[in-house]
């Protein structure tokens, strides 16, 4: 394990730091790639860590990075795209297009172990674009015969720094009021230490090649309830109003017209007509099956919603 030099793709995201951290700890060294340094460098401080600048759009550059290396782990995902069908090409460029490079350049560099990240619901006949594109990536990491993949599919995934539940409780801090879409959505929250420790244990066991597992956490919320928590524990619990679909669609769109990041997409709207749930009828590999023992929001985001939320994020950003 010590001697084991990793390549994480999208480590200085919210997921990723949390991995790259858990790594660290274990004694692995760890590669991470950006564009801009300074978004990874809470990273730098943690040791064997190691934040190199790099244009992974180009397949000379892919080749490098990945040389010499004993394995890739690919957590680059997106959330909003232009439209298009099957899906936008900004799902397609992340989703489909970058997995099968990286997986080709494993390949061409002799590694056999990739680790890909995925999204519970995936799948080519999806109502949303997200999940057609995530499906599509799922194939496209599968791509190369001389590549181990595994793949991951996490339901929502919460924890310090997460952009769910803090999203809620920033919203509550500054409305009066919230109006939800698809408030009856279930979804199966996972906490993003248990998603690392998922990675951790399929990265080291032979046995978890070719394998998809269904990251989900031990309790399903409909995503009213989850709002209503993200307010408690903030100490902002707003009244929280369902929308009619036909009133949350334009809403969606016309966050969509607006500069920025959306608030909401249509296609968000699309991907919650399905609940983002495991399918207790077929047997999934689950975290539980890697031995497990998974936490549950209300162990952990009473601490990092409260009033003291920017020392825990000042925390969660330096892996600690």
């Amino acid at each position: 394990m010590k001697d084991m030099t990793v390549v994480v793709f999208g480590g200085s995201g919210f997921i990723g730091s949390h991995l790259v951290a858990r790594l660290s700890i274990e004694g692995v060294r760890i590669i991470v790639p950006t564009r801009r340094v300074e978004r990874a460098r809470h990273l730098t401080y943690l040791p064997r860590v190691e934040v190199v600048e790099a244009d992974i759009g180009d397949d000379a550059t892919l080749r490098r990075l990945l040389a010499g290396r004993d394995a890739v782990i690919n957590l680059v995902g997106i959330l909003h795209s232009r439209r298009g069908m099957p899906y936008g090409p900004e799902f397609r460029h992340a989703h489909v297009e970058l997995p099968r490079r990286i997986v080709a350049a494993c390949a061409a560099e002799g590694i056999k172990r990739y680790l890909h990240m995925s999204a519970l619901g995936a799948s080519v006949d999806g109502p949303s674009m997200y999940q057609r594109s995530k499906a599509d990536g799922e194939m496209a990491a599968r791509s190369e015969p001389t590549v181990a993949a595994t793949i991951f599919r996490p339901s929502v995934v919460f924890g310090p720094g997460d952009n769910f539940l803090n999203m809620f409780a920033r919203l509550q801090k500054r409305l009066p009021v919230i109006p939800l879409a698809c408030a009856d959505t279930d979804f199966q929250p996972v906490y993003v230490g248990d998603v690392a420790t998922a990675y951790t244990h399929v990265l080291f066991d032979p046995k978890t090649r070719h394998q998809v597992y269904e990251l989900g956490g031990p309790t399903i919320y409909p995503l009213i309830d989850l709002v209503r928590l993200a307010g408690r524990y903030s100490g902002h619990p707003r009244p929280v109003i369902r929308l009619p679909r036909s009133v949350a669609w334009l809403q969606a769109l016309f966050f969509e017209m607006l500069p920025g990041t959306p608030l909401i997409t249509r296609d968000n709207l699309d991907s919650m007509k399905v609940d983002n749930v495991i399918d207790p009828a077929i047997e999934s590999l689950t975290a539980e099956r890697l031995g497990i023992k998974l936490t549950a929001i209300e162990a952990v985001a009473p601490h990092y919603l409260s009033p003291s939320e920017p020392f825990d994020q000042y925390r969660a950003r330096a892996g600690r």
